[in-house]
């Protein structure tokens, strides 16, 4: 595949598959940030559906902090790698710390990116989880679990590109999952994007605002 000129070029193409779900009163999108609220954005307009965050927190590994042990999510839910904290001997201790400082992380955004706005409904509704890209899928996991137990009626989780194994694993924790592309070797979610600067928080403050204008 040719990778996306930016987010907002792969929100336009994961869109595309998901018309199916355009112009229902029932359906919310929800973007993990921050790199997944760009591309949500594009999904929620095409789909004329609200949009909103779902805050996860990766947990980082001591000394390596890109590879996850693991994820937290609104809900207390909590998400461990046990493979990866056998095979580096991470004690219980160093993963509460690590969780801690992420809870006190995911409060920050969940609070800067809503501007008070309360955390939207989830019970009984169809909810597409998006993010900008999936390689082990610890956060997007994370996420769903949380999800499910708010009730939807449906999850879908939807992103542009992912590895195809993750793809595949994440089947059992929604009832859709759409990956628009999963190319082999996936290398890693930054490859397949010519711009990947990191978003920002006001970018995010700013996407949702924007999105809920005249919804108060």
């Amino acid at each position: 595949m040719e990778p996306f000129t930016d987010r907002a070029q792969a929100g336009r193409r994961l869109a595309a598959r998901l018309e199916a779900y355009a112009n229902r009163r029932d359906v919310l999108v929800l973007a993990l940030p921050r790199g997944g609220v760009p591309v949500a954005a594009e999904v929620a307009r095409a789909l004329t559906a609200p949009l909103d965050v779902f805050v996860v927190r990766k947990l980082g590994t001591p000394g390596q902090p890109e590879l996850a042990m693991g994820a937290i999510a609104s809900g207390g839910v909590r998400l461990l790698n046990e493979d990866v904290v056998r095979a580096l001997h991470i004690p219980e201790a160093e993963i509460e710390r690590v969780a801690a400082r992420e809870a006190q992380e995911l409060a920050r955004r969940e609070t800067l990116y809503r501007d008070g706005r309360p955390a939207p409904e989830v019970p009984g509704r169809t909810i597409i989880l998006i993010d900008d890209g999936l390689a082990t899928g610890a956060t997007m996991r994370a996420a769903a679990r949380a999800l499910r137990r708010q009730g939807p009626a449906r999850l879908v989780i939807a992103v542009p590109v992912a590895a195809p194994e993750t793809c595949a694993s994440l089947a059992s924790e929604a009832d859709e999952v759409i990956c628009a592309e999963t190319p082999e070797p996936f290398w890693a979610v930054g490859y397949w994007y010519q711009d990947f600067s990191q978003t920002t928080d006001q970018e995010v403050h700013d996407l949702l605002a924007r999105a809920n204008a005249g919804k108060e």
